[in-house]
């Protein structure tokens, strides 16, 4: 019987925070971007402090390779750090901009 559904065990959830010059070079659609052409869950926002913030949920194979997006990010980007750390899924399904914060 095959499932089109990975098991709990292949999803990953992670709250990514990301530092340098990460605002006003199109971050935010980059991340939209990559999350929809990977199925990913979850949203992005600026934060008042000058990082990104990023919440994403999905198969581990697609998470990481988003980190691995976030951490180049789109040109015109210099991203300097980023903190990953393990969080529960989005409540919503889809990839989405949130406010900043």
């Amino acid at each position: 019987m095959t499932d089109s559904t990975p098991p709990d065990d292949d999803l990953t959830t992670l709250r990514i925070r990301v530092e340098g010059f990460v605002q006003s070079v199109g971050f935010r659609n980059f991340a939209i971007t990559e999350a929809h052409r990977l199925a990913l869950d979850g949203w992005v926002r600026n934060r008042f402090d000058d990082t990104l913030e990023v919440l994403v949920s999905g198969p581990n194979a697609a998470v990481e390779t988003f980190v691995g997006l976030c951490m180049r990010g789109p040109s015109g980007a210099r991203v300097t750090n980023i903190e990953l750390h393990k969080a529960e899924p989005p409540a919503e399904k889809g990839f989405r901009r949130r406010s900043s914060f």
